[in-house]
């Protein structure tokens, strides 16, 4: 059985759920999300709990168990708080501003590199280097986040680019001889 599929989803004040066929829409104070369940699973509003069971117990009705659980509970919790993201920019000159809902990247290149949010999404720039990517789909928000760090993420390791907030690069080691040759005190 699985753990995560087996526990319920409890509903906090405020959510509304209805299930039609295939459907759960979660409705919320934040918005409303909409989530597609497998024939195999079967979701079932009982009190103030979500229940997930699954039909079979095949294989591939025991991975979607849980999973459809999960993304129960993370459209349960996207609807009364939301998600985010927050990326850091790394690099002499690496800048980033807000101007309406657009970021306007300066990394480096020639001209500045634009990104428009999606409907769901929302940006928030703390300073220069700091951006917050909010939403309430948090697949989404995950999504959009990957996205921004993708083109810009600086594979010559050496530190540059847009990374997750926490998130530590190795970086490439200097060259040997450099180390070397300053220590080198003779012929010995």
């Amino acid at each position: 059985m699985s753990r995560v599929g087996q526990k319920p989803i409890a509903i906090p004040e405020g959510v509304k759920i209805a299930i039609q066929g295939a459907e759960v829409k979660v409705t919320g104070p934040k918005g409303e999300l909409t989530i597609l369940v497998r024939s195999e699973i079967k979701v079932a509003v009982e009190k103030d709990q979500i229940l997930v069971s699954r039909q079979k117990n095949d294989r591939q009705s025991r991975s979607l168990h849980g999973l459809t659980r999960s993304l129960i509970a993370n459209a349960v919790t996207g609807v009364v708080e939301t998600f985010s993201k927050t990326l850091k920019l790394e690099g002499t000159g690496y800048r980033v501003k807000q101007e309406g809902d657009k970021l306007v990247f300066s990394l480096g290149f020639s001209h500045p590199v634009v990104v428009s949010p999606i409907k769901e999404i929302e940006f928030e720039v703390k300073d220069e280097k700091t951006i917050k990517i909010i939403g309430i789909d948090k697949a989404l928000v995950g999504q959009v986040a990957a996205q921004t760090t993708a083109g810009f993420r600086g594979s010559d390791g050496q530190g540059k680019g847009i990374r997750y907030e926490g998130e530590e690069v190795k970086l490439k080691p200097g060259k040997a001889g450099k180390a070397g040759a300053a220590g080198f005190a003779g012929g010995e």
